[in-house]
Order: structure tokens, then sequence, then C-alpha cells
């Protein structure tokens, strides 16, 4: 968990209400199949020489990678990041600390597995748009001259807690979806993140995540408005 993830239209709400200042994403294909290592919408603030900030939707590799690896390609998962003991871990610490992000998502799915059957279930917020609590880094790549627009790659992971009650039927963990009004405190590079502020985090999603639904779909594959249809 969070293993696969839709994302529509919406983004093109999100475009024009946040990438006036900066980035662009205008060229980004709705999916209903999102995957670790594809491409995926990142909302975050970086901070400006003068004190301020600059508020982007940016595009992002869905797993993170620590800006110290020497490859992309990493021994472990890290597309999902869990909440609890999140400072304490390398690879999370330095992103914790002023490399938070929000990562849009019209819902996600998730397999119920009664014995060997696996049951795909989509779950989402009716009538709104989930923004999910995350981490980005900027991996850059020594085999690329610095001057090469692919020097840099900008990469992400979505933070994971224990599943609500609501949800614990059908996986034991979900995703720190924020509510809108903390959308700014958790992208905010001037505030230095620490465990309390990933728990703050997550206790303050607890409500959010109690009205998520979830429903059965078919099977998850190809690419299309189709797999978020209930069965």
């Amino acid at each position: 968990m969070c293993g696969r993830f839709a994302m529509d239209k919406e983004t093109d709400d999100l475009i024009q209400e946040f990438v006036a200042q900066g980035g662009d994403f205008r060229d980004w294909a709705p999916s209903w199949n999102i995957a670790p290592t594809d491409t995926i919408p990142v909302l975050l603030d970086s901070a400006k020489d003068d004190g301020g900030d600059v508020r982007r939707l940016e595009p992002a590799r869905w797993s993170l990678v620590p800006s110290y690896s020497k490859e992309v390609k990493l021994k472990y998962p890290t597309f999902n990041a869990r909440a609890e003991g999140l400072a304490s871990k390398a690879t999370w610490r330095g992103p914790l600390k002023s490399h938070r992000a929000i990562i849009p998502a019209t819902g996600y799915y998730e397999w119920k597995t009664e014995r060997t059957r696996k049951t795909p279930h989509f779950i989402h917020l009716p009538g709104e748009m989930i923004g999910m609590a995350g981490l980005y880094s900027w991996w850059p790549d020594h085999s690329k001259n610095e001057d090469d627009d692919d020097f840099w790659t900008l990469t992400a992971t979505i933070l994971t807690s224990d599943a609500v009650d609501q949800l614990i039927g059908i996986h034991d963990r979900n995703p720190v979806p924020l509510p809108r009004d903390l959308w700014d405190w958790w992208l905010d590079p001037t505030i230095a993140g620490d465990q309390a502020m990933v728990d703050a985090a997550v206790k303050a999603a607890l409500p959010v995540a109690s009205e998520l639904e979830a429903y059965e779909v078919g099977p998850v594959r190809g690419d299309g408005p189709e797999l978020i249809m209930p069965v």
C-alpha cells in the first residue's frame, strides 16, 4: 500500500491553481493505472533566496531516490514510506526536513486477500481529490554532465499509516490524506520536519481517511476510466 493509483483530468484544476508561479505540468496525460517508477504529479514548495517560496506542480518518478544514492534503482522499495519512525530512517530523514510534498490522486487501488483470492478495490474520497502526504528528493545522475537537462531527476514517495477501521478489512495500511487546510503547513520548506510533524500529520489525516470509500473493481490491467468502475 499504496501500490497503484489513479489521477484523472482533475489535475488540470490543480495546474490552474498552483502552477502560475512556476513549474509546468500541462502535458499531463490522465492515467488510471499509475505504478511505482511511473511519472506522477507532485505538488511542492521550494524556498527562494528572498526568503519566500514558489509552489509548483512537477512531474516526478514515483519511488524516492536519496540524493546520495549512486543508482536510481534501489534494492528496496521506496514508493511508500511508513510514517512510524520515519525520522529515524536515513532514506527519509533528509527529505522530511524540508522536501515535503502533496501527491494528488483521484483514488488508489488495494487488493483484499481472502485465502488465495485477491480482489481489487478502488478507494476514493467522494466528490474530492485526495491530497496524500509525501516526500521528494532530487537525484543527481553523475553519469551525465551537470548542464545536461537529465542530470537531475525529481523522485517522490507517499506516506502510509495504519489503516482506519473502515479500510482495515481490505488492507492494514492506508496513505496519509491531509485535509486541504493543512497543505500549506506540510509543504512549508521553512518548517524543519521531524517525527512530531509526521505524527501530527497522521493524526490530522484520520478524519479524512475515515471518509474514504471503497468498492470492488475488475482486474487492474491496461489504462482507462473503466478501471475505476464498480463491478
